[in-house]
């Protein structure tokens, strides 16, 4: 006999999904920047600030008792910041670099996806719908979220691709993973943590695009404009693209 599993609270992964995301990770970029670097409170006390931020909105998102886009949103948003001042603490101020910044990342998103994986049995969003679940969900979105981060400035400083060449290949990285969703029987799951890693350092040199000096590449718009900017292009998806929780929004679990 199969019983009925908890409602979803994760949307589904749609077009709409993806370009909302890809707002969103840039708005965590020049929201980081605008507290860390404009307000001047450095990595280590903005980064403190935005865990909190996290915290509470994922508490509030684990909370709720069914799916809500802005509150899923916002849990995502503070992912972004708070994965934004806590890369460049750790490439900057800790001295890890770029490079090894990634390297540390890749290897907590990768024990975060194993860990969920053994315990659970699947990394799939069309399961998450238990607080379990969630929580293992939240940790590796914290995780990608980061590594995306010290991948884009990896990119765009160390490699010195520059902020727009930097979006190029990020861009053209995630064209294969599209036409694989699209023309191929790859893994839906595999695809979705591929897409949501490279869409992260997208979002990121497009926000050091947008709010850098020009001497640095960028183009030296207000932070707090862009992000202010971002975040109404961000209510405007949500009001225009009807979301629905992964899975239809409830599932089964397993015959007993």
């Amino acid at each position: 006999m199969q019983r009925q599993r908890a409602p979803s609270k994760v949307p589904e992964v749609t077009l709409g999904f993806w370009i909302i995301k890809i707002f969103a990770t840039t708005l965590g970029e020049t929201g980081g920047d605008a507290l860390s670097m404009s307000l001047g409170l450095g990595y280590l006390l903005s980064t403190a600030i935005f865990t909190g931020v996290f915290a509470a909105a994922v508490a509030a998102q684990i909370r709720a008792s069914r799916f809500h886009p802005l509150l899923y949103w916002i849990a995502v948003i503070a992912t972004t910041t708070v994965g934004t001042t806590l890369a460049d603490f750790a490439d900057r101020s800790l001295g890890i670099g770029y490079a090894g910044g990634a390297g540390i990342l890749s290897l907590l998103l990768l024990a975060s996806l194993f860990t969920w994986y053994r315990v659970l049995g699947s990394v799939s969003v069309d399961t998450v719908s238990s607080t379990r679940s969630e929580v293992f969900y939240w940790i590796t979105i914290m995780f990608s979220q980061t590594l995306g981060t010290a991948l884009g400035d990896w990119t765009a400083d160390s490699m010195a691709m520059g902020y727009l060449g930097s979006a190029g290949i990020f861009g053209a990285l995630l064209l294969p993973i599209g036409a694989a969703y699209l023309w191929t029987g790859v893994s839906r799951t595999l695809l979705f943590w591929a897409a949501f890693v490279l869409t992260r350092p997208l979002g990121a040199v497009i926000g050091d695009l947008l709010d850098k000096p020009v001497n640095h590449g960028g183009f030296a718009l207000s932070r707090y404009a862009a992000s202010l900017v971002l975040l109404g292009l961000i209510l405007l998806c949500i009001a225009l693209f009807r979301q629905r929780p992964a899975g239809g929004g409830r599932g089964t679990v397993r015959a007993e």
